[in-house]
Order: structure tokens, then C-alpha cells, then sequence
């Protein structure tokens, strides 16, 4: 069994580079890095949102 070394990981990387170009792959890690933290926040709200309601309906 063989594993991947750094320059296999290297050389597809340039490959990746020369056909997408710099400026689409900056792109797309933003959007990546935009879509990642809305779902951290949205996970956030939905937690203190039922963190709430469990507040709410605690028997008396």
C-alpha cells in the first residue's frame, strides 16, 4: 500500500491552479469560508433558541 507524498499532493495542486486560475479558487474559498460560518451562527442560534424553549416549558 502506498500513500501520497507531498509531491504528488504538490503536483496536483498546480494542476488545479493552472486550470481554474488564482482568482476563482480565492472565490470559491470565500464563498466556502461564507457558507461555513453562516452554518456555525445559524447552529448557534438554533441552540440558544432551544436552550430557550426548554426554559419555557419547564414545569412549575
Amino acid at each position: 500500500m502506498m500513500g501520497i507524498s507531498i509531491w504528488q499532493l504538490l503536483i496536483v495542486l498546480l494542476i488545479v491552479v493552472m486550470l481554474f486560475g488564482t482568482k476563482r479558487l480565492r472565490g470559491l474559498g470565500t464563498d466556502l469560508g461564507g457558507a461555513i460560518s453562516g452554518f456555525r451562527k445559524s447552529m448557534s442560534d438554533g441552540e440558544s433558541a432551544a436552550s430557550t424553549e426548554t426554559v419555557k416549558h419547564e414545569p412549575k
